[in-house]
């Protein structure tokens, strides 16, 4: 890595906690965003009269708009600075929330939360180049972790503070809720969130996007890094598509079981975010990253058993089910933090690219395991088999890079 780009070293201790609790906020609104109404999808189907399909559509515009989101303000970013792509970001997504809470229509409905994922996406960029920015190698994997415990609150805390509020309010109270959170957000990082680019790029052209994205791509460090945690996070993503299915179809679940087997895998996941970061202490990010995708990959392999076996008994696929989940927690953070490690002087762009990989991988996982569904085990076992493989191999490459 090139000296000049890299941070000055930090000790834990001189964290701002206002730093980190401010981009672990701009981190969550995505998540928050999408389950937060997720309770209300029949509700918004009959006060629209559209139908369920139409209304899946909401989710799908939302992901379309946080991939394509995160190409606009990567270069932004580092042109501009961190904060003013943000100030546009945050305004964008009030409005786009607006937008959902007065839709007159479906088809307006699936706009706005196109516009409100296109203004979310700018704290998706910023967290991860805020990073950058301040640390490298093993501080950064460490803050990010801490980051997760932040973040990893949202899919929660989400579906249980949508129900409380469709008890008393309609539908369209949820993305007023949104909004106000996107103005909290907005006011918090004007006052207390620091600038934390100290360069940025000289101008900014289409040429000079294309250019410096191929310079990341073309990172062989990134691109393995990237695709650890990518693949890693598409094996998430199978899981939240397919799991439903599984679990309320055919092991016959009640919601209320389901609500809180997804509670109990996603307090795994902060738990393990929050290990890693202890762990980090005496060994470094490489070294649990390769053990962590080892682990998701054995752990798909098992799930894929259980779902060819066909009558697996259901402890033990929520057992395997909890693993891969907590597992997570060790990969995300690690492989940011090695992806983004050599990324200076673009930070804003790497973490574009890497976000965009992300929700691409994401994307196919679970389109894949949506048509592939049969209510079994088998469609979302090879799906996360095949993710997990995917991580580990990844993560293999990129130690082999970094031992040369």
């Amino acid at each position: 890595m090139n000296a000049s780009l890299a941070p000055s070293p930090r000790a834990e201790g001189s964290d701002d906690l206002r730093f980190v609790l401010i981009l672990g906020l701009l981190t969550a609104l995505g998540p928050l965003s999408i389950d937060l109404y997720l309770p209300s999808l029949p509700r918004i189907a009959a006060g629209l009269g559209a139908t369920d399909a139409a209304v899946q559509l909401t989710l799908s515009a939302f992901f379309a708009g946080l991939c394509l989101g995160q190409l606009v303000y990567g270069p932004l970013t580092d042109r501009y600075g961190r904060k003013p792509p943000l100030y546009v970001g945050l305004g964008l997504y009030v409005f786009g929330s607006l937008v959902c809470a007065a839709a007159p229509r479906v088809e307006v409905l699936i706009a706005g939360r196109f516009l409100q994922a296109m203004g979310g996406a700018a704290g998706q960029v910023v967290t991860r180049a805020a990073v950058r920015d301040r640390y490298v190698g093993a501080e950064a994997a460490r803050l990010l972790s801490r980051l997760t415990l932040v973040m990893g609150l949202a899919p929660i805390l989400a579906p249980m503070l949508g129900a409380q509020l469709l008890r008393v309010a309609n539908w369209r109270a949820l993305f007023v809720a949104l909004s106000l959170a996107g103005v909290a957000c907005l006011a918090l990082m004007v006052r207390h969130l620091p600038e934390t680019a100290t360069r940025r790029t000289e101008r900014l052209s289409p040429r000079g996007v294309l250019t410096g994205l191929g310079a990341v791509l073309g990172d062989r460090g990134f691109r393995s890094a990237a695709l650890a945690g990518a693949f890693a996070q598409a094996g998430m993503f199978a899981y939240i598509a397919g799991s439903p299915f599984v679990l309320m179809g055919h092991y016959h679940l009640t919601p209320g079981r389901y609500g809180q087997v997804f509670g109990m895998n996603a307090a795994g996941l902060i738990a393990g975010a929050q290990v890693n970061h202890r762990l980090l202490a005496g060994r470094g990010p490489q070294t649990l990253l390769g053990r962590a995708s080892a682990v998701i990959a054995l752990d798909g392999a098992l799930l894929m058993g259980l779902g060819l076996w066909g009558h697996a008994p259901l402890g033990a696929v929520l057992a395997a089910l909890f693993v891969f989940v907590a597992s997570l927690g060790f990969v995300g953070s690690n492989a940011t933090a090695l992806a983004m490690e050599s990324q200076g002087a673009r930070a804003g762009l790497a973490s574009a690219a890497l976000g965009a990989t992300s929700f691409l991988l994401a994307a196919a996982s679970s389109g894949a395991v949506s048509a592939l569904n049969d209510t079994t085990l088998r469609p979302l076992g090879a799906v996360m088999c095949a993710c997990g493989v995917g991580s580990a191999a990844a993560a293999q490459a990129s130690r082999r890079l970094r031992r040369a």
